[in-house]
């Protein structure tokens, strides 16, 4: 077994498959990749890693009962996300923000960690046809995914303390398998929390400058050679370094942080069309 600690679940141990996947390049990847994609760039508080959320979501399914092979999914969920998170769906004008699970298979099964979960009596067929109806579930409902990136980011955002997210997640129970809340004031004060983020941290006009400039950025520069598409599978800072190694890209990305030309952006630019998230958490 191995520890692990997180502000959300505390210390829990986790059989070893877990050390043996967190020490493959895929997952160490996710440990260089921002949660908020550019954000931090413009907004240094909001500086959480897609290894944080990915760690989180496999303890939460594991606390709430879920199998090893779903908690094992759990972890896996977000490998395949492109440096800076959704910035790649605004590279690839995504409008559902789901390229990363288009190119899942691909990345997942080139990766090490079929031969880990071989090791450990897993196929990799069962993480990509499996069902697991903790970990995600179709909007508006709560998922572990969703509630765990809602919590999170919540308090990352500041718009929630980590006291309180802890004392919500005693609510918080499975029903039928899926995710159920017994308390009807956390009920309403999860949906009103979700809509809080999308509304205060997603769609906050600085953090769409960030995000939407970046975007921008890496699209000009794949247009011209500078960059290939191999290069969103980096980690943010190796991207950022290639991006900084022209003269053009280091003042563009010295721009982003001072705000340069953000209210002739948020007017006429490529702002990114944030997908409409709604939730409706079910009461047990």
């Amino acid at each position: 077994m191995i520890q692990v600690n997180d502000f959300l679940y505390g210390k829990m141990e986790l059989p070893m498959v877990f050390s043996d996947l967190l020490n493959t390049d895929a997952l160490k990847r996710l440990g260089g990749v921002h949660q908020s994609g550019a954000i931090f760039l413009v907004n240094p508080d909001i500086c959480h890693s897609r290894l944080e959320h990915a760690i989180g979501v496999a303890m939460l399914i594991r606390l709430l009962g879920g199998s090893e092979l779903e908690q094992i999914a759990g972890l896996l969920h977000d490998i395949s996300h492109t440096a800076f998170s959704h910035v790649g769906d605004y590279v690839f004008n995504n409008t559902d923000e789901d390229y990363h699970e288009k190119v899942f298979a691909e990345i997942l099964c080139k990766s090490e960690v079929p031969d880990v979960l071989l090791k450990y009596g897993y196929d990799i067929n069962q993480i990509l046809y499996g069902t697991f109806n903790i970990l995600e579930q179709p909007l508006p409902a709560l998922c572990a995914d969703r509630l765990d990136y809602t919590l999170r980011d919540g308090v990352h955002g500041n718009i929630i303390s980590r006291q309180r997210a802890r004392e919500f997640l005693t609510a918080v129970v499975l029903k039928d398998g899926k995710i159920a809340i017994n308390k009807e004031v956390e009920v309403e004060w999860i949906n009103e929390t979700f809509e809080k983020l999308n509304n205060e941290v997603f769609k906050l006009p600085l953090h769409l400058y960030a995000n939407g400039k970046m975007a921008e950025l890496i699209k000009k520069f794949l247009d011209k050679g500078l960059l290939v598409e191999s290069d969103l599978f980096k980690t943010d800072t190796l991207l950022l370094n290639k991006i900084r190694t022209s003269y053009e890209g280091y003042e563009a990305i010295k721009s982003i942080k001072q705000l340069k030309g953000f209210t002739e952006f948020m007017r006429h630019g490529a702002v990114p069309k944030i997908k409409k998230r709604t939730l409706n958490a079910l009461l047990v």
